[in-house]
């Protein structure tokens, strides 16, 4: 069954539309017909069911038939990913929402070569929000992730979010297998953390003062395995971890 987009202003009445691209890729790229059924998502949690009732040229109306109600995964992911050259932020965005990330933070490291005006960072987190949009279409999802203009680790830092589990991808010694933070977490708190957040450090990691300003608020070094992984793959690696760790298992 073939799903669309619409945000939660857009999708509260009985009779919704598609516009826009989602109109365009509905009449003329799937050959919607009337009386065709659909999922439209709002990416807060609602899952509707719908049947076309008019194609316009421009536009779609569909008539509501069942509405569900998706509950948020149990723990909150943040993903601090440092934005790698070219277009590989874009897989990487894709790749976050379908492995259940809540918000992802591109950050300019000091080893990130592209470097943004206030304008073409607007610009970026939109762009990525759409690569966002299509990944919950693909796979399903009634939540999507926040997706942040691009900041530098020290303004993020500046910001002083707090998570129950903050961690931060690692090639020094003290680093430690991140289901080790996870079981200590528990031991302590009797239960999964809800809120976690995981940097993940461009080619060639996180500069040493990044590294120390970001454990100094915090973030506790973790592993990916004895292979110094691509950022791309490092990226899935630990979302993947803790998608089993503190979904999976939590559901």
């Amino acid at each position: 069954m073939h799903r669309f987009y619409l945000p939660p202003t857009q999708s509260r009445d009985d009779t919704v539309f598609l516009t826009g691209g989602e109109a365009h890729h509905a009449l003329h790229v799937l050959r919607l017909r009337q009386g065709e059924r659909m999922v439209v998502l709002d990416g807060a949690g609602q899952e509707l069911l719908c049947e076309a009732q008019k194609l316009e040229p421009k536009s779609v109306q569909l008539a509501v038939v069942q509405r569900n109600t998706v509950p948020p995964l149990p723990c909150q992911i943040t993903l601090l990913q440092a934005v790698p050259k070219g277009k590989i932020i874009e897989g990487i965005i894709q790749k976050a929402t379908e492995l259940g990330a809540h918000r992802i933070v591109p950050l300019l490291s000091d080893r990130v070569t592209a470097r943004l005006d206030e304008e073409s960072a607007a610009d970026k987190a939109e762009k990525w929000r759409a690569t966002a949009i299509e990944a919950i279409k693909q796979c399903g999802s009634a939540w999507l992730p926040q997706v942040d203009a691009p900041v530098t680790p020290r303004e993020y830092l500046a910001r002083g979010e707090k998570f129950e589990l903050p961690l931060i991808a690692s090639l020094q010694d003290d680093r430690r297998h991140p289901r080790e933070h996870i079981k200590a977490f528990q031991d302590e708190k009797g239960r999964l953390p809800k809120t976690v957040c995981v940097w993940v450090g461009p080619e060639g990691d996180f500069t040493p003062a990044e590294m120390s300003a970001a454990k100094s608020a915090g973030a506790l070094p973790i592993t990916l395995g004895r292979l110094v992984l691509r950022s791309e793959t490092a990226a899935i690696y630990c979302l993947s971890i803790l998608n089993y760790e503190l979904q999976t298992r939590a559901g």
